[in-house]
């Protein structure tokens, strides 16, 4: 077994919460205990956690400005710099949407890179686990069993706030950043003398892209991220591909063990849903959802987004989703089917006065029904939403490897109604057509 470690192996930034809990997955389902908190903990929260070997800080950053981040993800890195891990991850999602004025990667590059005094920092975007890939330096990805490239991706290339119109990711990263990237490609990873030729572009360029087109050159990457890691602590920017890649490399070098088993938790009775997701992969589990016996619950965006109207909402769909639980049933409550919804014309304040309005509802269920399990859906609104439930901490209560990315977690809270409670957070491209129901019956 290997030996404790003085210091975390890795510690991560999760530009929303499902990214967050994709993290969490990855690590602590191969042996890695992992912790990810919802905001910089105190010591006594962080003291609950000190044997583990992996920390994780959720944020908001992907629908947040670069204004934003200059004044909050500073010190959030800040902190988590100063936790001494091996490496920091600014982990961003594997589609790598984003955009000069929203989610702004470039700009989280530029202030990481500046806090660990890096020259030149790693980027790893491609998962194939969760079917992306990058070749020479352009991104693609899965949708209902094809693989697309991003700019050509049926969901991703319209998304309603960050679309991705260009797939060569260092095109995309001009926009919003100067700094110098290079690629290593994969025919160079390949290359018996890869060491000598990462060593030079480290030294050349101030970022450096790693394609990952397979589990193949993701283990090649692995072994270059844990190589050219600076002794005092170095910062990655990424997916979970990050995670995955570092894996292969710890597994190799025997620096974890075996992956832990977990024990599944059974099926409830009872879940409920809430879900500001657009997307169509979202829309396709809701109304498989409803097929299952979910009481669906359509709210309107704009109207939940008003100060005028919101009241009135809230307590409407509260008794409706009060009465169908009580009559055994589980619930789904939704502001959008798909990206044709009206939401993403709602300004970025009021898409964030959603989520919480959502989480609002989630709390209220929680404490008034004693549920004990619940999905939050929609990267932006789990963003939002947990900061009305007082969840301080997760950990991974099950890993669900048909559809990686959004475990079963259990929360930990001061308040009793949500402590140790069971939640997943589902982004709006991940899962199965039944994810609703896989977690209610627990896979």
């Amino acid at each position: 077994m290997p030996a404790p470690l003085s210091t975390p192996l890795i510690s991560y930034y999760g530009d929303d919460l499902t990214g967050s809990t994709d993290v969490l997955e990855a690590l602590s389902s191969q042996g890695v205990p992992t912790v990810l908190f919802t905001a910089i903990p105190d010591n006594a929260q962080l003291a609950r956690f000190a044997d583990y070997q992996a920390i994780g800080l959720a944020g908001t950053s992907r629908s947040e400005s670069p204004a934003w981040m200059r004044e909050h993800l500073r010190p959030a890195l800040t902190w988590l710099r100063d936790r001494g891990a091996a490496l920091c991850h600014y982990k961003t999602c594997s589609t790598f949407d984003s955009a000069p004025d929203v989610g702004n990667i470039g700009c989280a590059l530029e202030i990481g890179r500046e806090l660990h005094g890096r020259h030149c920092v790693p980027i790893v975007v491609g998962v194939p686990q969760m079917k992306r890939h990058t070749a020479f330096g352009h991104l693609f990805a899965a949708a209902q069993g094809e693989v697309y490239r991003i700019d050509r991706h049926p969901i991703m290339s319209c998304h309603p706030v960050t679309p991705m119109d260009e797939a060569d990711l260092r095109r995309h990263l001009s926009r919003q950043t100067s700094l110098d990237i290079g690629l290593a490609d994969i025919i160079a990873l390949g290359m018996s003398d890869i060491d000598s030729h990462v060593d030079t572009w480290h030294q050349r360029h101030e970022a450096l892209l790693y394609d990952v087109l397979d589990e193949t050159s993701q283990a090649s990457v692995g072994r270059q991220l844990w190589r050219t890691r600076p002794n005092t602590g170095g910062f990655v920017v990424g997916s979970s591909g990050v995670e995955y890649a570092l894996l292969k490399e710890w597994r190799r070098q025997a620096v974890i063990d075996t992956a832990p088993r977990f024990s599944n938790p059974g099926s409830v009775d009872r879940v409920a849903v809430v879900s500001g997701s657009c997307s169509e992969t979202t829309a396709r589990q809701i109304r498989q959802a409803q097929a299952d016996g979910f009481h669906g619950i359509a709210l309107d965006a704009k109207q939940l987004a008003s100060d005028d109207t919101a009241e009135a909402v809230l307590e409407n769909s509260l008794t409706q989703a009060r009465r169908a639980l009580q009559d055994g049933r589980s619930v789904v409550l939704h502001t959008a089917l798909g990206p044709e919804s009206h939401q993403a014309e709602l300004p970025s304040s009021s898409r964030h006065q959603l989520g919480q309005r959502l989480g609002y509802l989630m709390r209220e269920l929680v404490r008034l029904e004693r549920l004990t399990r619940v999905v939050v859906a929609g990267g932006d609104t789990s963003s939002h939403a947990i900061q009305q439930l007082g969840i301080q901490a997760l950990t991974t209560r099950l890993p669900l490897p048909e559809t990686p990315g959004s475990p079963l977690c259990t929360a930990y809270s001061d308040d009793p109604a949500f402590d140790r409670i069971e939640i997943a957070f589902k982004g709006g491209q991940i899962g199965s057509d039944s994810y609703f129901s896989k977690i209610r019956d627990a896979g």
